[in-house]
């Protein structure tokens, strides 16, 4: 893990992102969530958390900004990472986009707006363009998705500002080293969605063992993995009841001994 690397401590802990702007370090995914993402949302800022993550691929950033209305919280309390695919339209797309996100958002501004993937067409175009709605204060941080070294080098020979997240899958099985030891040497945030694997590793056996020697789910064991190397960590989870329990990944670490046998586990 490097050494520059913040690990959470609790749900309100943030890291500061190039930029200058402070993002919590846990928060909600809400993947494929959709008729209860309005409730989850509430349920969610209820027991502390304070990111959430949607995009437009999603269809449930308007769920997700009636659950941030509902729930009471003044909009600068509860940071909001939204995402959009590049397309051919390139910059008329991404305004496009970032307009409908707000709209559903019911907020001005969006704090962490993503390319959601070096694909489409004009990415370089759309980030342009989304650099300006960044100075026109509809963005508050800009940055991507799903790239990968040679995408964020390709960036910086054509001179744009480096994103200050790049978000990507991150557990035991997809461990991306070189991707995560580059964004970390550029000063980028490092973002990990699927920490549980999709759920297809919560039965694994040796996350298993490491579970039940540590008192712990494997699910919590996976969660935490992500934690303690310093990524901004979002579970996804469409039901309430586990919101606490992923969440409780801040008073334990896991031993190096098993972070190591994790490591082995690819």
């Amino acid at each position: 893990m490097s050494s520059t690397a913040s690990v959470a401590k609790n749900l309100i802990s943030k890291v500061k992102l190039n930029d200058g702007v402070e993002m919590p370090l846990f928060g909600l995914g809400v993947y494929l969530i959709k008729d209860n993402c309005e409730h989850l949302i509430h349920a969610a800022l209820d027991k502390g958390y304070r990111l959430l993550d949607t995009a437009e691929l999603y269809h449930n950033e308007a769920g997700v900004g009636d659950g941030l209305k509902k729930s009471g919280l003044a909009r600068e309390d509860v940071f909001i990472v939204s995402k959009w695919f590049p397309s051919n339209e390139g910059a008329e797309g991404a305004k496009k986009a970032l307009s409908t996100c707000l709209k559903n958002l019911k907020s001005d501004y969006v704090d962490l707006y993503l390319l959601h993937a070096p694909q489409g067409g004009k990415c370089a175009e759309a980030y342009r363009a989304l650099l300006d709605c960044k100075k026109n204060k509809q963005i508050r941080s800009l940055g991507v998705s799903n790239f990968g070294v040679h995408h964020l080098e390709a960036m910086e020979k054509l001179g744009l500002e480096a994103p200050s997240v790049n978000q990507i899958e991150l557990h035991p099985w997809q461990q991306k080293t070189d991707i995560v030891d580059y964004c970390r040497k550029k000063g980028i945030a490092v973002m990990g969605y699927s920490p549980l694997a999709k759920g297809n590793k919560v039965k694994d056996e040796t996350v298993r063992k490491i579970a039940q020697k540590l008192n712990k789910t494997p699910g919590q064991v996976l969660i935490r993995w992500s934690v303690q190397h310093g990524f901004i960590t979002i579970p996804k989870t469409s039901n309430e009841s586990r919101l606490e329990e992923n969440a409780d990944v801040f008073n334990w670490t896991i031993p190096d001994e098993d972070m190591n046998i994790l490591v082995m586990n690819t």
